[in-house]
């Protein structure tokens, strides 16, 4: 792994002046790629946008791909003086990855099971061992076999029956996230001929063995609507559709509880949720509600005993509860609390198990892991010290023992994954994610949480690291990350590739600005629809801090997100683009207005309660004032990179394409913009965890090249 020394302040303001004048020396004569404008009138409420480049949204026009190829190859001239730093860049993230590494098994229904993988392999090996972890290895899915020949392929939603003789799987080779179910006979080895297609991968086992039922998807809007019930020895053709989810608001799923007893259809929006249960021994029975859906109402259940427990937002516990009732009396009226709502701290999930009960909460933007006996006896907190670190339950799927097993890790600390014995509190660290290399020290790095504060007076938390002999001077490169949307919370996380930056002067941090659920559900409330805004204003806000407090300067801060966390970043370069030096926005949504108006899009209607539905005018205006793609202006932008993957099924390739292109018509400035466009992938980019590296390798290139470190 090759280090960059750390150079003297006057030395890296130098090399930084000097890159930039030979990167445009270089560079200058090569002309971006411009596409035609075609405008298309788009109106709503008495209101006219001109979309010049929405004929982009057809893949099937041979134009469209050219023009893509086109911001490739223009990619691909502009950061050519970086090619050896991208390879560079993989090598050494690569060499921190101990290539033949494997899982801690888990037990399940009389096997271990364990996921491993060889050196010089892009793909996991799925294996069990029968009752003891000397018995003989048997391999479920060698995935590297299975992928040869495929540009992309995944395969998800492992499901062993329970007379552990078979197995379904979901395959996709397209990155559209519509898989094809198979059914392995893991006695004889061979594959069932029935295959079941358009499907989310994902199946579940009735306790007969033979009956399994799967979710279907939309062919057009990828909306998880359907629930089918398949029998072993039959068509597909032939399977019997048992629910559809009409509200096009709403998706649906099913799963057993952990009891093994029921089956449980879930239907799902952003506000509202419903449960229909049927005993999993009867799979040819009619499934029966479990409390009908209300508006507002969430709730999700697990079952222990004569009882289901209810995880709920109920009587306007806006940071849950928990509550239980009888398996035979589910409706509302008969809930009543275990844990009642507590207003700073955020419920969210739980654990059951035979003598414990084991409850995930989040408090001041801290995970903490509860445990309790059931008969009430004992009760106490998992201890975690500082205020940069993730914890987490993790494969628990055995009831009747003692063993929590949960996941640790912390902005310098390698993930570990322990096992506690609740009854003793003696703890084993299974693993711990090695750092392979031989440079690594945790000793090496420090990190905290400061607190910026926004306009309104809102204090927002921002988890930070840098290596130790980090100057706060101002003068220190600083990659700013966020998401910000769904309530989904970005905790501080170890990265080994994160080294790579790290280890060259740069800080990292992220800012948990709302939108996500860090300071409860709250936070979330106050990020969406009518209060979107929050989460760019936050990001801002928490940028001027840094800057303000000398981590960094506008000349050496960088931003980065993906999907809504890359809306974050086409926002935040109309807002302030003076404030960043480079911007990197993943995946993108950016085109909010078009696309929450196009319902054929996959995910539009089940995101209304998210962002708003744009058919009522005030959604549409406030989302208009908002969108990055509707904003953009003749002013000067950031050094942007833009990434997308052609396939995306969740944020669709033409938004970043029309993006870019209309920041290249209307920019005030010869700061680079580039889009890559990976033309085999989807929304999760490439498939195999090398080929992922090579997609960090361009993104740290990027920033690298910024400040003219080249090694």
């Amino acid at each position: 792994m090759k280090i960059a020394l750390i150079v003297s302040l006057t030395l890296l303001s130098s090399a930084i002046s000097c890159n930039s004048k030979e990167t445009s020396k270089n560079t200058m004569k090569i002309t971006p790629p411009t596409t035609e404008k075609n405008a298309k009138n788009l109106e709503m409420h008495g209101d006219i946008r001109v979309d010049n480049y929405y004929w982009l949204n057809d893949k099937e026009n041979p134009e469209v791909i050219d023009y893509l190829e086109r911001e490739n190859d223009y990619y691909n001239k502009m950061t050519a003086h970086t090619d050896g730093l991208k390879k560079s860049l993989f090598e050494e993230m690569k060499e921190r990855i101990k290539e033949d590494d494997s899982s801690v098994p888990y037990k399940l229904n009389g096997y271990y099971y364990i996921t491993r993988f060889e050196k010089g392999n892009d793909y996991p090996i799925y294996t069990r061992k029968k009752e003891t972890l000397d018995a003989e290895e048997e391999i479920l899915f060698n995935v590297n076999e299975m992928a040869e020949g495929f540009s992309y392929y995944n395969l998800n939603g492992i499901n062993i029956s329970p007379n552990n003789k078979l197995v379904s799987f979901g395959i996709d080779t397209v990155s559209r996230r519509k898989y094809t179910i198979f059914i392995k006979n893991l006695e004889t080895g061979e594959l069932l001929e029935e295959n079941i297609p358009q499907t989310t991968g994902s199946a579940t086992w009735a306790n007969d063995n033979k009956t399994l039922f799967y979710t279907r998807k939309d062919e057009k809007t990828l909306r998880s609507n359907q629930i089918y019930k398949h029998t072993l020895g039959t068509n597909a053709s032939e399977d019997e559709l048992i629910f559809t989810e009409e509200d096009e608001t709403f998706g649906t799923y099913i799963y057993k509880t952990k009891s093994k007893k029921y089956l449980v259809i879930g239907s799902y929006s952003t506000l509202t949720s419903e449960f229909r249960i049927l005993d999993a021994n009867t799979p040819n029975k009619p499934f029966k509600v479990f409390q009908p859906r209300e508006r507002g109402l969430e709730y999700s259940i697990s079952h222990f005993g004569s009882y289901f427990y209810v995880l709920t937002n109920k009587d306007k516990a806006i940071n849950f509860k928990l509550m239980k009732t009888s398996e035979t009396a589910t409706g509302k009226e008969h809930w009543s609390d275990v844990i009642s709502h507590r207003e700073d701290v955020l419920l969210e999930d739980i654990d059951i198990f035979k003598e414990y009960l084991v409850v995930s909460e989040r408090s001041n933007g801290l995970n903490k892991i509860h445990i309790q006996r059931w008969d009430g006896s004992k009760e106490y907190y998992l201890p975690f010290e500082n205020e940069t670190y993730t914890a987490y339950t993790v494969q628990n799927p055995e009831f009747d023992t003692k063993i929590l097993r949960y996941g640790y890790n912390a902005l310098g600390t390698p993930a570990s994954i322990i096992d506690f014995n609740m009854e003793s509190k003696e703890k084993e660290v299974k693993k711990e994610t090695e750092v392979l290399g031989g440079k690594f020290n945790k000793d090496n790095y420090e990190s905290k949480r400061v607190w910026a504060t926004a306009e309104d007076g809102t204090k927002i938390p921002i988890s930070i690291i840098y290596k130790k002999g980090f100057e706060q001077n101002g003068k220190s490169p600083l990659l700013l990350y966020a998401y910000g949307s769904y309530g989904s919370t970005i905790d501080p996380y170890f990265s080994t590739v994160r080294l790579s930056l790290l280890d060259r002067g740069f800080a990292f941090a992220i800012a948990h600005v709302r939108g996500g659920e860090y300071l409860g559900r709250q936070w979330y409330e106050d990020g969406k629809l009518l209060k979107k805004k929050n989460t760019f204003t936050d990001f801002v806000d928490a940028s001027k801090f840094l800057i303000t407090e000398n981590y960094t300067s506008k000349e050496h801060l960088y931003a980065s997100g993906g999907s809504a966390g890359g809306l974050l970043m086409g926002a935040i370069v109309n807002m302030a683009p003076e404030l960043y030096n480079g911007v990197i926005a993943s995946v993108p949504f950016v085109d909010v207005v078009t696309t929450m108006l196009d319902d054929s899009i996959p995910l539009t209607t089940g995101e209304y309660d998210e962002w708003g539905n744009p058919n009522e005018k005030e959604y549409y205006e406030y989302m208009k004032s908002y969108s990055p793609y509707d904003n953009v202006e003749a002013k000067e932008y950031p050094n942007m990179l833009v990434t997308t993957g052609l396939h995306d099924s969740q944020v669709q390739y033409w938004e970043p394409a029309k993006w870019v292109a209309k920041l290249r018509e209307l920019k005030k400035d010869d700061n680079l913009l580039l889009l890559q466009t990976n033309m085999d992938a989807g929304h999760g980019g490439a498939s195999g965890r090398f080929e992922a590296l090579k997609e960090v390798a361009i993104d740290y290139a990027f920033l690298l090249d910024m400040e003219g470190i080249k090694e």
